[in-house]
């Protein structure tokens, strides 16, 4: 698995700790050992920027998804498919002020995006409300299982 991060925004990301977590994700998910994923943590300006560019929204959001071959998660009994699963886009600023509104802090929000932004690459929507409810019971049971992993 290729996992590429980038901390684009200066803001002493823990490449390794976010490089383990994706592919947690990605193996829970049954995406295949040889596919690509970068994750950039950027600044408010360029999120901003990519998010009028690429989503039609004005402003900074915290994470967009950038799907490039389209993988879905593998099924049980079947090879996954090989490719790109894309790339992820995170900003640290918006990521550190939903922390702490939520209560549970920068890197706990970070690890949230982190797993919600791959769930979209492969797939993952939450336009209707019973795809939100699979989609975020996905992200929460992800979660759960990565935090109960002994460190």
């Amino acid at each position: 698995m290729s996992i590429e991060i980038l901390d684009e925004a200066d803001a002493g990301l823990d490449v390794k700790h976010f490089a383990r977590l994706s592919r947690f994700v990605m193996d829970q998910m049954r995406v295949h050992p040889l596919a690509e994923l970068c994750i950039k943590a950027v600044d408010e300006d360029t999120i901003a920027e990519l998010n009028a560019r690429w989503m039609d929204k004005e402003g900074p959001t915290d994470v967009l998804a950038f799907p490039m071959d389209e993988l879905r998660p593998g099924l049980v009994n079947e090879e996954p498919e090989e490719g790109v699963l894309g790339d992820l886009v995170l900003c640290v600023a918006v990521a550190e002020r939903q922390g702490e509104a939520a209560g549970h802090g920068t890197q706990a929000e970070l690890e949230l995006l982190t797993t919600h932004g791959i769930l979209h690459l492969l797939g993952y929507d939450h336009a209707e409300p019973e795809e939100h409810q699979v989609m975020f019971g996905l992200q929460d049971q992800l979660l759960a299982q990565w935090r109960a992993l002994p460190r």
